[in-house]
């Protein structure tokens, strides 16, 4: 694995991460180490607290298992071999939702923000299903997360609901906001 500048991020799929083995054996705890950090410092990642290391691979194992199928696509960002960044859609269960898909996670480690690797994660998962023939990719996001709102919106997504509100975390409430691309 190699990248063209210290500073830009090799974007590697599911299939890619596991045909490395030294990659795929410190994947789950590079993307554990990863989560636990962005959910301490507040990151709207569908978790109150931190998740436990089973947890995390328990995730990965489906979304791999996922992936295999051809019911997803998985992502990894990395820095100099150094897991910065992940995330995957999953395609609909429901046989009438079949044809589509929702982005569940993409999440940046906090030391890389800024350096766009949020994008590519994001740009490479849409390409990923429009391969995959998804026809319409959704994501839901925190409200208050404005980076990753005008970054979805950057890239094509646009708003079709909002529940306000309806995150709980701790005591405090925040808008849950679903977000599109039709990819027909």
């Amino acid at each position: 694995m190699t990248s063209g500048g210290a500073a830009d991020p090799v974007i590697l799929s599911a299939m890619e991460l596991m045909s490395d083995p030294d990659l795929a054996a410190r994947f789950v705890e590079s993307a554990h180490r990863i989560l636990g950090d962005l959910v301490r410092e507040g990151a709207a990642l569908g978790w109150a607290e931190p998740p436990s290391r089973p947890e995390v691979a328990e995730l990965l194992g489906q979304v791999v298992a996922a992936v295999r199928a051809g019911d997803g696509a998985l992502r990894a960002a990395y820095l100099d071999r150094r897991l910065v960044g992940l995330g995957y859609w999953l395609r609909y269960a429901r046989p009438t939702h079949r044809p589509h898909a929702d982005l569940e996670k993409i999440a940046v480690a906090g030391a890389a923000h800024g350096r766009g690797i949020g994008r590519a994660l994001t740009a490479a998962l849409i390409a990923d299903a429009r391969q995959a023939g998804i026809e319409v990719l959704t994501l839901d996001a925190r409200g208050d997360n404005a980076k990753a709102l005008d970054l979805y919106r950057s890239l094509g997504f646009s708003e079709y609901g909002r529940l306000p509100d309806f995150v709980a975390v701790g005591e405090r409430r925040y808008d849950k906001v679903f977000y599109m691309v039709d990819l027909r």
